[in-house]
Protein backbone atom coordinates (compact mmCIF):
# COMPACT_ATOMS: atom_id res chain seq x y z
CA UNK A 1 0.00 0.00 0.00
CA UNK A 2 0.77 3.61 -0.39
CA UNK A 3 2.32 5.62 2.97
CA UNK A 4 -0.03 8.34 4.64
CA UNK A 5 -1.80 10.35 1.73
CA UNK A 6 0.03 14.27 1.82
CA UNK A 7 -2.14 16.84 3.68
CA UNK A 8 -2.59 18.49 0.25
CA UNK A 9 -4.77 15.47 -0.80
CA UNK A 10 -8.19 14.90 1.19
CA UNK A 11 -9.54 18.49 0.06
CA UNK A 12 -8.96 17.10 -3.52
CA UNK A 13 -11.09 13.74 -2.52
CA UNK A 14 -14.59 15.26 -0.73
CA UNK A 15 -15.81 16.86 -3.66
CA UNK A 16 -16.12 13.70 -5.53
CA UNK A 17 -17.51 11.58 -2.72
CA UNK A 18 -20.11 13.41 -2.32
CA UNK A 19 -21.43 13.23 -6.39
CA UNK A 20 -19.38 10.60 -7.87
CA UNK A 21 -21.77 8.12 -6.47
CA UNK A 22 -24.87 9.15 -8.17
CA UNK A 23 -23.02 10.07 -11.34
CA UNK A 24 -22.08 6.18 -11.32
CA UNK A 25 -25.34 5.05 -10.56
CA UNK A 26 -26.89 6.93 -13.71
CA UNK A 27 -24.00 5.74 -15.72
CA UNK A 28 -24.52 2.43 -14.95
CA UNK A 29 -28.65 2.85 -15.71
CA UNK A 30 -27.71 4.35 -18.61
CA UNK A 31 -25.26 1.41 -20.16
CA UNK A 32 -27.89 -1.34 -19.08
CA UNK A 33 -30.36 0.66 -20.55
CA UNK A 34 -28.77 0.43 -24.06
CA UNK A 35 -27.55 -3.05 -23.12
CA UNK A 36 -30.92 -4.40 -22.60
CA UNK A 37 -32.43 -3.12 -25.81
CA UNK A 38 -31.23 -5.66 -27.92
CA UNK A 39 -31.37 -8.57 -25.91
CA UNK A 40 -35.06 -9.27 -27.14
CA UNK A 41 -34.02 -8.73 -31.02
CA UNK A 42 -30.77 -10.39 -31.17
CA UNK A 43 -32.42 -14.33 -31.94
CA UNK A 44 -34.28 -12.49 -34.38
CA UNK A 45 -31.31 -10.85 -36.00
CA UNK A 46 -28.87 -13.93 -35.76
CA UNK A 47 -31.73 -15.90 -37.86
CA UNK A 48 -32.09 -13.01 -40.55
CA UNK A 49 -28.62 -12.19 -40.85
CA UNK A 50 -27.24 -15.74 -40.99
CA UNK A 51 -30.88 -17.52 -42.61
CA UNK A 52 -31.20 -20.10 -39.65
CA UNK A 53 -33.88 -21.49 -37.42
CA UNK A 54 -34.03 -21.01 -33.79
CA UNK A 55 -32.21 -23.52 -32.48
CA UNK A 56 -29.14 -22.69 -34.61
CA UNK A 57 -29.46 -19.37 -33.44
CA UNK A 58 -29.21 -20.12 -30.25
CA UNK A 59 -25.74 -22.53 -30.86
CA UNK A 60 -24.39 -18.98 -32.63
CA UNK A 61 -25.97 -16.95 -30.50
CA UNK A 62 -23.58 -18.59 -27.56
CA UNK A 63 -20.99 -18.86 -29.57
CA UNK A 64 -21.03 -14.46 -29.71
CA UNK A 65 -21.76 -14.16 -26.26
CA UNK A 66 -18.99 -16.49 -25.59
CA UNK A 67 -16.97 -13.95 -28.01
CA UNK A 68 -18.01 -11.01 -25.59
CA UNK A 69 -16.82 -12.49 -22.64
CA UNK A 70 -13.51 -13.42 -23.80
CA UNK A 71 -12.77 -10.39 -24.72
CA UNK A 72 -13.85 -8.68 -21.55
CA UNK A 73 -11.92 -11.70 -19.38
CA UNK A 74 -8.74 -11.02 -21.83
CA UNK A 75 -9.69 -6.97 -21.21
CA UNK A 76 -11.16 -6.42 -17.64
CA UNK A 77 -8.02 -6.74 -15.53
CA UNK A 78 -6.10 -4.15 -17.80
CA UNK A 79 -9.14 -1.57 -17.82
CA UNK A 80 -8.93 -2.28 -13.97
CA UNK A 81 -5.39 -1.71 -13.54
CA UNK A 82 -5.32 1.20 -15.75
CA UNK A 83 -7.27 2.86 -13.65
CA UNK A 84 -5.87 1.98 -10.60
CA UNK A 85 -2.42 4.08 -12.53
CA UNK A 86 -4.68 7.03 -14.47
CA UNK A 87 -7.27 7.33 -12.98
CA UNK A 88 -10.95 6.23 -13.35
CA UNK A 89 -12.74 9.13 -15.24
CA UNK A 90 -10.89 8.72 -18.50
CA UNK A 91 -11.17 4.52 -18.64
CA UNK A 92 -14.73 4.97 -18.21
CA UNK A 93 -15.38 7.42 -21.11
CA UNK A 94 -13.42 5.86 -23.16
CA UNK A 95 -15.29 2.27 -22.51
CA UNK A 96 -18.93 4.30 -23.06
CA UNK A 97 -17.90 5.65 -26.06
CA UNK A 98 -16.58 2.37 -27.64
CA UNK A 99 -19.84 0.58 -26.61
CA UNK A 100 -21.94 3.05 -28.89
CA UNK A 101 -19.34 2.00 -31.44
CA UNK A 102 -19.96 -1.48 -31.26
CA UNK A 103 -23.74 -0.76 -31.52
CA UNK A 104 -23.32 1.40 -34.36
CA UNK A 105 -21.35 -1.50 -36.03
CA UNK A 106 -24.49 -4.02 -34.81
CA UNK A 107 -27.00 -2.45 -36.52
CA UNK A 108 -25.11 -2.21 -39.72
CA UNK A 109 -23.67 -5.86 -39.57
CA UNK A 110 -24.44 -7.27 -43.43
CA UNK A 111 -23.13 -10.56 -41.81
CA UNK A 112 -22.66 -13.16 -39.11
CA UNK A 113 -18.88 -11.78 -39.08
CA UNK A 114 -19.34 -8.54 -38.45
CA UNK A 115 -21.65 -9.66 -36.02
CA UNK A 116 -19.14 -11.73 -33.99
CA UNK A 117 -16.63 -8.35 -34.57
CA UNK A 118 -19.71 -6.04 -32.95
CA UNK A 119 -19.82 -8.91 -29.69
CA UNK A 120 -15.62 -8.56 -29.70
CA UNK A 121 -15.91 -4.89 -29.45
CA UNK A 122 -18.92 -5.14 -27.15
CA UNK A 123 -16.63 -7.25 -24.84
CA UNK A 124 -13.43 -4.94 -24.63
CA UNK A 125 -15.55 -1.62 -23.61
CA UNK A 126 -17.84 -3.94 -21.96
CA UNK A 127 -15.62 -3.70 -18.83
CA UNK A 128 -17.16 -0.22 -17.93
CA UNK A 129 -18.72 -1.78 -14.72
CA UNK A 130 -15.44 -3.05 -13.33
CA UNK A 131 -14.46 1.14 -13.42
CA UNK A 132 -17.98 1.94 -12.34
CA UNK A 133 -16.85 -0.69 -8.83
CA UNK A 134 -13.43 0.87 -8.22
CA UNK A 135 -15.22 4.22 -8.02
CA UNK A 136 -17.62 2.52 -5.65
CA UNK A 137 -15.44 1.42 -3.51
CA UNK A 138 -13.38 4.48 -4.12
CA UNK A 139 -15.84 6.73 -2.43
CA UNK A 140 -18.10 4.30 -0.06
CA UNK A 141 -15.84 3.18 3.97
CA UNK A 142 -15.70 -0.88 4.15
CA UNK A 143 -18.79 -1.12 6.43
CA UNK A 144 -20.84 0.62 3.37
CA UNK A 145 -20.19 -1.31 0.42
CA UNK A 146 -22.45 -4.38 0.48
CA UNK A 147 -25.31 -1.54 0.71
CA UNK A 148 -23.48 0.03 -2.15
CA UNK A 149 -23.09 -2.71 -4.20
CA UNK A 150 -26.38 -3.54 -3.58
CA UNK A 151 -27.51 0.11 -5.06
CA UNK A 152 -25.33 -1.02 -7.89
CA UNK A 153 -27.21 -3.51 -8.72
CA UNK A 154 -30.27 -2.21 -8.43
CA UNK A 155 -29.17 0.31 -11.26
CA UNK A 156 -28.62 -2.87 -13.14
CA UNK A 157 -32.06 -4.46 -12.55
CA UNK A 158 -33.33 -0.79 -13.03
CA UNK A 159 -31.58 -0.83 -16.71
CA UNK A 160 -33.36 -4.46 -17.26
CA UNK A 161 -36.99 -2.89 -16.19
CA UNK A 162 -36.41 -0.05 -19.16
CA UNK A 163 -34.13 -1.69 -21.57
CA UNK A 164 -35.71 -5.12 -22.76
CA UNK A 165 -39.12 -3.46 -22.52
CA UNK A 166 -37.91 -0.49 -24.80
CA UNK A 167 -36.35 -3.85 -26.92
CA UNK A 168 -39.15 -5.65 -27.50
CA UNK A 169 -41.49 -2.41 -28.11
CA UNK A 170 -38.61 -1.78 -31.04
CA UNK A 171 -38.06 -4.91 -31.95
CA UNK A 172 -42.13 -5.08 -34.03
CA UNK A 173 -40.33 -2.23 -35.97
CA UNK A 174 -37.55 -4.59 -36.87
CA UNK A 175 -34.34 -6.12 -35.54
CA UNK A 176 -32.27 -3.43 -36.33
CA UNK A 177 -33.84 -0.86 -34.85
CA UNK A 178 -32.84 -1.26 -31.26
CA UNK A 179 -29.28 -0.86 -32.48
CA UNK A 180 -29.70 2.05 -33.13
CA UNK A 181 -31.07 3.36 -30.46
CA UNK A 182 -28.72 1.97 -28.09
CA UNK A 183 -26.10 3.40 -30.22
CA UNK A 184 -28.04 7.03 -29.41
CA UNK A 185 -28.27 6.00 -25.56
CA UNK A 186 -24.55 5.35 -25.33
CA UNK A 187 -23.25 8.12 -26.94
CA UNK A 188 -25.81 10.37 -24.81
CA UNK A 189 -24.39 8.61 -21.92
CA UNK A 190 -20.80 9.99 -22.93
CA UNK A 191 -21.57 13.34 -23.24
CA UNK A 192 -22.96 13.41 -19.85
CA UNK A 193 -20.23 11.35 -18.41
CA UNK A 194 -17.91 13.99 -20.01
CA UNK A 195 -19.81 17.01 -18.39
CA UNK A 196 -20.42 15.79 -14.94
CA UNK A 197 -18.32 12.66 -14.17
CA UNK A 198 -15.39 13.82 -11.32
CA UNK A 199 -12.23 11.73 -10.92
CA UNK A 200 -12.56 9.73 -7.53
CA UNK A 201 -8.49 8.31 -7.28
CA UNK A 202 -6.18 11.31 -6.30
CA UNK A 203 -3.31 10.96 -7.50
CA UNK A 204 -1.03 10.31 -4.13
CA UNK A 205 -3.28 6.86 -3.95
CA UNK A 206 -2.65 6.19 -7.56
CA UNK A 207 0.25 3.16 -8.59
CA UNK A 208 2.62 2.23 -11.24
CA UNK A 209 1.05 0.22 -13.76
CA UNK A 210 2.30 -3.29 -14.11
CA UNK A 211 1.54 -5.44 -17.22
CA UNK A 212 1.66 -8.33 -14.36
CA UNK A 213 -1.05 -7.40 -13.00
CA UNK A 214 -2.99 -6.62 -16.41
CA UNK A 215 -2.30 -10.74 -17.42
CA UNK A 216 -6.28 -12.15 -17.04
CA UNK A 217 -4.19 -15.46 -15.99
CA UNK A 218 -1.56 -13.66 -13.33
CA UNK A 219 -4.49 -12.30 -11.29
CA UNK A 220 -4.87 -15.57 -9.67
CA UNK A 221 -2.08 -15.71 -8.51
CA UNK A 222 -1.82 -11.84 -7.85
CA UNK A 223 -5.24 -12.64 -5.83
CA UNK A 224 -3.43 -15.71 -3.38
CA UNK A 225 -1.55 -12.70 -1.71
CA UNK A 226 -5.18 -11.33 -0.10
CA UNK A 227 -5.94 -14.14 2.30
CA UNK A 228 -9.41 -15.31 1.67
CA UNK A 229 -10.14 -14.18 -1.40
CA UNK A 230 -9.43 -17.28 -3.76
CA UNK A 231 -11.84 -19.49 -2.54
CA UNK A 232 -13.90 -16.61 -2.71
CA UNK A 233 -13.14 -16.74 -6.44
CA UNK A 234 -14.30 -20.21 -6.73
CA UNK A 235 -17.55 -19.66 -5.73
CA UNK A 236 -18.08 -16.81 -8.22
CA UNK A 237 -16.65 -18.95 -10.95
CA UNK A 238 -19.45 -21.54 -10.00
CA UNK A 239 -22.32 -19.24 -9.40
CA UNK A 240 -21.32 -17.43 -12.03
CA UNK A 241 -21.47 -20.34 -14.46
CA UNK A 242 -24.81 -21.36 -13.48
CA UNK A 243 -26.17 -17.91 -14.13
CA UNK A 244 -24.95 -17.85 -17.71
CA UNK A 245 -28.04 -20.21 -18.67
CA UNK A 246 -30.23 -16.99 -18.67
CA UNK A 247 -28.39 -14.49 -20.92
CA UNK A 248 -27.55 -17.98 -22.93
CA UNK A 249 -30.73 -19.37 -23.96
CA UNK A 250 -34.06 -17.23 -22.05
CA UNK A 251 -35.01 -15.34 -25.17
CA UNK A 252 -35.11 -18.93 -27.21
CA UNK A 253 -36.23 -20.83 -24.50
CA UNK A 254 -39.49 -18.19 -23.95
CA UNK A 255 -39.86 -18.53 -27.82
CA UNK A 256 -39.80 -22.35 -27.98
CA UNK A 257 -41.38 -23.41 -25.16
CA UNK A 258 -44.48 -20.95 -24.65
CA UNK A 259 -44.07 -19.28 -28.56
CA UNK A 260 -43.00 -15.45 -26.96
CA UNK A 261 -42.98 -12.68 -29.26
CA UNK A 262 -40.25 -10.02 -29.00
CA UNK A 263 -42.45 -8.03 -27.08
CA UNK A 264 -42.69 -10.30 -24.33
CA UNK A 265 -39.50 -11.52 -24.24
CA UNK A 266 -38.68 -7.50 -23.38
CA UNK A 267 -41.92 -7.87 -20.91
CA UNK A 268 -40.11 -10.80 -19.26
CA UNK A 269 -36.81 -9.11 -18.82
CA UNK A 270 -38.19 -6.06 -17.37
CA UNK A 271 -40.40 -7.96 -14.42
CA UNK A 272 -37.49 -9.56 -13.83
CA UNK A 273 -35.57 -6.57 -13.81
CA UNK A 274 -37.96 -4.68 -11.39
CA UNK A 275 -37.89 -7.68 -8.81
CA UNK A 276 -33.99 -7.59 -9.08
CA UNK A 277 -34.13 -3.49 -8.74
CA UNK A 278 -36.43 -4.47 -5.49
CA UNK A 279 -34.54 -6.65 -3.69
CA UNK A 280 -31.11 -5.17 -4.26
CA UNK A 281 -31.63 -1.43 -3.96
CA UNK A 282 -34.27 -1.84 -1.38
CA UNK A 283 -33.20 -4.89 0.82
CA UNK A 284 -29.74 -5.23 1.16
CA UNK A 285 -28.98 -2.76 3.29
CA UNK A 286 -31.46 -4.02 6.26
CA UNK A 287 -30.79 -7.77 4.89
CA UNK A 288 -27.25 -7.08 5.58
CA UNK A 289 -27.94 -5.30 8.85
CA UNK A 290 -30.21 -7.90 10.52
CA UNK A 291 -28.13 -11.28 9.47
CA UNK A 292 -24.84 -10.23 7.97
CA UNK A 293 -23.28 -10.85 4.32
CA UNK A 294 -22.15 -14.36 4.65
CA UNK A 295 -26.11 -15.75 5.66
CA UNK A 296 -27.53 -13.02 3.57
CA UNK A 297 -25.23 -14.55 0.69
CA UNK A 298 -26.37 -18.29 1.82
CA UNK A 299 -30.15 -17.52 1.10
CA UNK A 300 -29.26 -16.11 -2.07
CA UNK A 301 -27.91 -19.12 -3.46
CA UNK A 302 -30.40 -21.46 -1.97
CA UNK A 303 -33.36 -19.40 -3.76
CA UNK A 304 -30.84 -19.86 -6.99
CA UNK A 305 -30.95 -23.20 -7.00
CA UNK A 306 -34.75 -23.23 -6.56
CA UNK A 307 -35.32 -20.83 -9.43
CA UNK A 308 -32.59 -22.54 -11.97
CA UNK A 309 -34.18 -26.01 -11.32
CA UNK A 310 -38.14 -24.70 -11.28
CA UNK A 311 -38.21 -22.77 -14.39
CA UNK A 312 -38.05 -26.10 -15.93
CA UNK A 313 -40.82 -27.12 -14.21
CA UNK A 314 -43.31 -23.75 -14.84
CA UNK A 315 -45.72 -24.17 -17.38
CA UNK A 316 -47.39 -20.97 -18.24
CA UNK A 317 -46.08 -17.50 -18.11
CA UNK A 318 -47.91 -16.63 -15.16
CA UNK A 319 -46.08 -18.97 -12.61
CA UNK A 320 -43.00 -17.63 -14.48
CA UNK A 321 -43.55 -14.25 -12.93
CA UNK A 322 -43.85 -16.02 -9.56
CA UNK A 323 -40.97 -18.11 -9.88
CA UNK A 324 -39.06 -14.66 -10.25
CA UNK A 325 -40.23 -13.13 -6.88
CA UNK A 326 -38.22 -16.97 -5.64
CA UNK A 327 -35.21 -15.99 -8.10
CA UNK A 328 -35.11 -12.24 -6.48
CA UNK A 329 -32.76 -12.83 -3.60
CA UNK A 330 -30.06 -14.49 -6.03
CA UNK A 331 -29.39 -10.17 -6.66
CA UNK A 332 -28.07 -10.59 -3.00
CA UNK A 333 -25.13 -13.30 -3.91
CA UNK A 334 -22.79 -11.00 -6.13
CA UNK A 335 -22.48 -7.59 -3.77
CA UNK A 336 -22.37 -9.56 -0.82
CA UNK A 337 -19.21 -11.30 -2.22
CA UNK A 338 -17.80 -8.46 -3.57
CA UNK A 339 -18.00 -6.73 -0.27
CA UNK A 340 -16.29 -9.63 1.41
CA UNK A 341 -13.67 -9.55 -1.01
CA UNK A 342 -13.17 -5.98 -0.93
CA UNK A 343 -12.37 -5.88 2.74
CA UNK A 344 -9.12 -7.82 2.22
CA UNK A 345 -7.47 -5.97 -0.34
CA UNK A 346 -6.21 -2.57 -0.22
CA UNK A 347 -7.76 0.72 -1.65
CA UNK A 348 -5.16 1.21 -3.98
CA UNK A 349 -5.61 -2.35 -5.32
CA UNK A 350 -9.43 -1.91 -5.47
CA UNK A 351 -9.08 -1.93 -9.29
CA UNK A 352 -7.04 -4.88 -9.77
CA UNK A 353 -9.43 -6.93 -7.22
CA UNK A 354 -12.75 -5.66 -9.51
CA UNK A 355 -11.05 -6.48 -12.91
CA UNK A 356 -9.93 -10.12 -11.24
CA UNK A 357 -13.65 -10.45 -10.21
CA UNK A 358 -14.16 -9.49 -14.28
CA UNK A 359 -11.89 -12.00 -15.51
CA UNK A 360 -13.40 -14.69 -12.82
CA UNK A 361 -17.08 -13.58 -13.75
CA UNK A 362 -16.36 -13.57 -17.71
CA UNK A 363 -14.17 -16.99 -18.25
CA UNK A 364 -17.45 -18.49 -15.92
CA UNK A 365 -19.99 -16.97 -18.53
CA UNK A 366 -18.18 -17.54 -21.41
CA UNK A 367 -18.17 -21.27 -20.47
CA UNK A 368 -21.01 -21.19 -19.12
CA UNK A 369 -23.05 -19.68 -22.40
CA UNK A 370 -21.41 -22.28 -24.57
CA UNK A 371 -22.56 -25.30 -22.46
CA UNK A 372 -26.15 -23.83 -22.10
CA UNK A 373 -26.59 -23.05 -25.44
CA UNK A 374 -25.58 -26.61 -26.81
CA UNK A 375 -27.29 -27.96 -24.48
CA UNK A 376 -30.15 -26.15 -25.14
CA UNK A 377 -29.86 -26.87 -28.88
CA UNK A 378 -29.13 -30.48 -28.35
CA UNK A 379 -32.48 -31.02 -26.95
CA UNK A 380 -34.67 -28.87 -29.16
CA UNK A 381 -32.96 -30.91 -32.15
CA UNK A 382 -35.89 -32.27 -34.21
CA UNK A 383 -33.49 -36.37 -34.10
CA UNK A 384 -33.45 -35.82 -30.19
CA UNK A 385 -34.41 -38.71 -28.28
CA UNK A 386 -35.29 -36.35 -25.27
CA UNK A 387 -37.14 -32.83 -27.15
CA UNK A 388 -37.35 -30.06 -24.59
CA UNK A 389 -36.44 -26.63 -23.70
CA UNK A 390 -35.92 -26.94 -20.16
CA UNK A 391 -32.76 -29.70 -19.82
CA UNK A 392 -29.68 -26.33 -19.17
CA UNK A 393 -32.04 -24.96 -16.29
CA UNK A 394 -32.20 -28.51 -14.91
CA UNK A 395 -28.21 -28.59 -15.16
CA UNK A 396 -28.00 -24.71 -13.88
CA UNK A 397 -30.22 -25.93 -10.86
CA UNK A 398 -27.56 -28.48 -10.10
CA UNK A 399 -24.83 -26.73 -10.39
CA UNK A 400 -26.27 -23.71 -8.23
CA UNK A 401 -26.59 -26.73 -5.35
CA UNK A 402 -23.05 -27.34 -6.18
CA UNK A 403 -22.14 -23.60 -5.43
CA UNK A 404 -23.64 -23.23 -2.02
CA UNK A 405 -22.10 -27.00 -1.01
CA UNK A 406 -18.54 -25.07 -1.65
CA UNK A 407 -19.73 -21.24 0.27
CA UNK A 408 -20.82 -23.32 2.87
CA UNK A 409 -17.32 -25.13 2.93
CA UNK A 410 -15.22 -22.26 2.61
CA UNK A 411 -16.84 -20.63 5.74
CA UNK A 412 -15.15 -23.83 7.85
CA UNK A 413 -11.88 -22.23 7.25
CA UNK A 414 -10.35 -19.01 7.80
CA UNK A 415 -13.01 -15.60 7.61
CA UNK A 416 -12.45 -12.84 5.06
CA UNK A 417 -13.70 -9.62 6.87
Amino acid sequence: MHGAPSPATPPVAPPASRHAFGFVLITVLLDMVGFGIIIPVLPSLIEEVGHVGLAQAATIGGWMFFAFSMAQFLCAPLVGNLSDAFGRRPLLLLAIFGLGMDYVLSAWAPSLAWLFVGRVLAGVCGSSWVIANAYIADVTPPEGRAKAFGLMGAAFGVGFVIGPAIGGLLGELGPRVPFWVAAAISFLNFVYGWIVLPETLAPANRRRFEWRRANPFGVFAVFRSYPGVMPMCAVLFLFFFASAVYPAIWPFWGMAKFGWSEATVGLTLAIFGLIMAGFQGFLTGPAVARWGEVRVAVAGLACAAIAATGYGFVGTLATVVVLMLVHGPEGFVHPMLMALMSKVVPENAQGELQGGISAVMNIAMLTGTVVFTQVFAHFMAPDAAWQTPDAAYFLAGGIMVLTLLLYLWTLRGPRHG
